[in-house]
Parts: structure tokens; sequence; C-alpha cells
């Protein structure tokens, strides 16, 4: 049996985006480890058993040129939730950006939004 661990995020602080998804969104750090010159910084969203995030920090020009474009500007994070209505609402007043109003696909409810660092992510309840 195989599955996907985590994912990395280049982003441009710890501490910004740990207030961030763990603040702001209520993720849990599940793990912060002194490394000396980088941390491991591993966050899951709430309710999560698998499926989390490693955050970096950038180091140079060429890694903070990819924050908020790793994916080339297409949405490269897919955020599942059990309650659209609930976690869209959530997400709004905590000041999250959504670029458009929930739709409905074949596949379920999805909204786009933006993290502060301009990746783009799906808030999405499947169908």
């Amino acid at each position: 049996m195989q599955n996907l661990h985590a994912v990395s995020l280049v982003v441009p602080d710890y501490g910004a985006a740990i207030a961030f998804y763990c603040g702001q969104l209520g993720w849990q750090l599940a793990e912060d480890i002194d490394q000396g010159s980088k941390r491991w910084v591993r966050i899951l969203p709430p309710g999560a058993a698998q499926g989390s995030l490693i955050l970096v920090r950038a180091e140079g020009p060429a890694q903070e040129a990819a924050i908020g474009n790793q994916f080339g500007g297409r949405v490269g994070l897919f955020l599942a939730t059990d309650d659209f209505a609930r976690d869209h609402a959530a997400m709004l007043a905590e000041g999250v950006t959504f670029e458009e109003a929930p739709r409905q696909e074949p596949y379920g409810t999805v909204a786009v939004w933006r993290d502060p660092f301009g990746n783009r992510w799906d808030l999405i309840q499947f169908a």
C-alpha cells in the first residue's frame, strides 16, 4: 500500500504561514522541528489523519520567485471538506480571498481561493 504523505509548499516565512494556516484556518501544527538553518514544519487540515502540508521557507531568488506560483498559475492544492457551506463561511469570516462564488460541478461543489502568499486552492465537497 502507498499513499501521498505530504506536499511541500514554499512560503516566505514560517511564522506567517503557521499564523495563517494554524491560526486563521485552524489547521493542526503536527511537527515543528528545528534543523539549524531550516525547520521541518508539517501541518494538517482539521480532522485529517494523513495528507499533510510541509511548509518550507524560500531560500534564494529562485525559490522566492516560486512563492505563489509553484503550479504555474493553476490551482495546485485541493482542500476537501465534508461541509462546504460551513467551511466556506468560516474561511470568509477569517478573511480568506475567494476568486469566485461557489459553483456546482459534476464532481461536487467547489470554489477557488488563495492563501496570503498567492497559492491557488480549491475548496471542494465531492458529490
